[in-house]
């Protein structure tokens, strides 16, 4: 039976980041820092300002996403698949157990605050909280509220949750949606990568631990361990390693 007033938080992190390569050919998207912190370290810490029963689905970068994160998160392992977002959902169906669902991205930096976010809600309807004016396809998805009503039904197949809850939802009536109006960053691409680092700083180039920077670094991001040369000059970079710089251009 439904546990009324508890909340489970799931933290997709399965896919593989493709849009985001070279920087996910060294290690899976969300591993990748913003202000030095590895975006599945936010997405969870975020979604422990709502609930402390956090589960994080792993596939793509199974190894050291197991490692990063083992001991500090229920974990679930989608394997031979990744199961999209809303099988994701239903491969934790077990663990969820009747409870109401807060569903965040590992992919994104924002400073919205989850907790107001799930502050009364009645556990009845579907709940969005968006990064845009209008709900469609495209909107900008910071979290979603599932009842257990609309977890139940989903299957541990690959599907999306627009397509088999949020957009269901909506055409009956039966979807709230609120606005973040704070900062939003999808960071899907290098570009929009670079853009999460830079308002995460305040416009300050984001220097990694152990990194060496001997030349000129500008709005740009060294990963930890990079070295930036006496000779070099980085303006809207990412130096990932010896072998990857990613020149974003404005």
């Amino acid at each position: 039976m439904p546990q009324v007033g508890e909340l489970a938080a799931v933290v997709l992190a399965a896919g593989a980041g493709t849009r985001l390569r070279p920087l996910t050919w060294l290690r899976p998207k969300p591993l990748c820092p913003v202000d030095n912190v590895p975006l599945i370290d936010l997405a969870v810490g975020w979604a422990r300002a709502a609930t402390s029963a956090v589960a994080v689905n792993v596939h793509h970068g199974r190894l050291a996403m197991e490692s990063h994160l083992a001991g500090r998160v229920h974990l679930s392992i989608e394997e031979p698949q990744a199961l999209g977002t809303a099988g994701g959902v239903a491969h934790l169906k077990n663990w969820i157990d009747g409870r109401g669902v807060l569903v965040t991205n590992a992919d994104a930096w924002h400073d919205a605050n989850l907790s107001a976010f799930a502050a009364g809600w009645d556990e009845q309807r579907v709940r969005l909280l968006i990064a845009d004016d209008e709900f469609g396809p495209r909107a900008r998805v910071v979290a979603s509220l599932l009842p257990w009503s609309a977890v139940e039904p989903l299957e541990a197949r690959p599907t999306g949750l627009y397509e088999v809850c949020w957009r269901p939802a909506h055409d009956a009536g039966r979807l709230d949606v609120a606005r973040h109006r704070g900062a939003f960053f999808d960071c899907g691409t290098p570009a929009r990568y670079l853009a999460a680092n830079l308002g995460a700083s305040d416009g300050r180039s984001v220097i990694g631990q152990g990194a060496t920077v001997d030349g000129t670094v500008d709005a740009s991001v060294v990963w930890p361990g990079a070295v930036v040369r006496s000779h070099e000059k980085l303006h809207h970079a990412i130096r990932a390693d010896e072998r990857i710089t990613v020149l974003v251009r404005q």
